[in-house]
């Protein structure tokens, strides 16, 4: 229908203004994405002709549901139109707090507390696209505030377990910033491999909701087992290293308290992401998600 890429990307950036920022006219448009009202306007045309936007501006997201193929998107027949937004809203924060938990453990790994500190201000963006997906989907509702609601509040989960994975990825660099000595080899070597698990279960966990990809479940689940194992040598290894100690000062008395709360970090983002996998099941299958937390079913 558009033809060329660029101009799809473009006519995909004029919606997200008008379904996010409200503006008023095609100037204000223009003026946001730095580019001329003819553009606007030329783009605009047969969706306008065609009543999917409509003055002065809002979009009918059922009706566009017609035209989200010309961004390349298949669309679940479980899907209304206003998911498409949302979820790129999602895979957007997704990939983001995945580079602050890999920025947040670099920082720890090499002792760098610059590094440190700027993993720390990503989680200001974290909570900015928190509030962003919130604010989109109380758009979508208010354009269709039944039908949907019950889906709607999905996304919304979704969003918040992303904003607290984010949150423990500021404990694993406030380490760095806060500790007067780096990590033990020894000890570092099992954090590495919680690290590794975590983010090849956020991946799997997101990759699932984002793409029905529920077959990702048993790689989900067989990961927490793994970050269980290297959280039980970890823990132990502390605990070794303690009882060797001698607890002159403050400092190495928090140092091991610090450690053991990185431990703790990574299997909460571990259970966040069980959560995750068991929402995707429930928002594609219609299977309830069980009340009982992941890390007690087993008792």
């Amino acid at each position: 229908m558009m033809g060329m890429p660029g101009k799809n990307a473009t006519l995909k950036a004029i919606i997200d203004v008008i379904l996010y920022e409200n503006p008023s006219t095609q100037d204000e448009i223009a003026e946001k994405l730095g580019i001329t009202r003819r553009y606007v306007t030329e783009l605009l045309r047969p969706l306008i002709r065609k009543g999917v936007v409509k003055r002065a501006y809002m979009v009918d997201l059922q009706k566009f549901e017609e035209f989200s193929d010309i961004f390349g998107e298949e669309l679940t027949s479980k899907e209304y139109a206003g998911s498409f937004f949302i979820k790129e809203l999602l895979k957007d924060m997704s990939k983001h707090v995945c580079k602050q938990l890999e920025k947040s453990f670099k920082a720890l790994e090499t002792y760098d507390k610059e590094l440190a500190d700027e993993a720390l201000k990503m989680d200001y963006v974290t909570n900015h696209m928190h509030e962003k997906i919130r604010s989109s989907i109380d758009t979508a509702i208010a354009m269709n505030p039944y039908s949907e609601f019950g889906r709607a509040v999905v996304f919304t989960e979704i969003a918040y377990d992303l904003e607290r994975i984010g949150d423990h990825s500021g404990i694993v660099a406030n380490f760095t910033v806060k500790e007067a000595y780096p990590v033990d080899p020894e000890i570092m070597k099992y954090l590495n491999g919680m690290y590794e698990t975590a983010i090849s279960m956020v991946k799997k966990a997101m990759d699932a909701f984002l793409n029905e990809r529920l077959g990702f479940k048993d790689d989900v689940m067989r990961l927490e087992e793994e970050m269980h194992r290297i959280q039980r040598k970890a823990l132990n290894c502390i605990a070794v290293q303690m009882a060797e100690t001698s607890f002159d000062g403050k400092e190495r008395s928090t140092y091991y308290i610090s450690l053991s709360r990185i431990v703790k970090t990574f299997e909460r983002i571990g259970d966040i992401c069980v959560e995750i996998m068991d929402t995707a099941v429930e928002f594609y299958k219609n299977i309830p998600r069980t009340t009982t937390p992941e890390r007690f079913r087993k008792f």
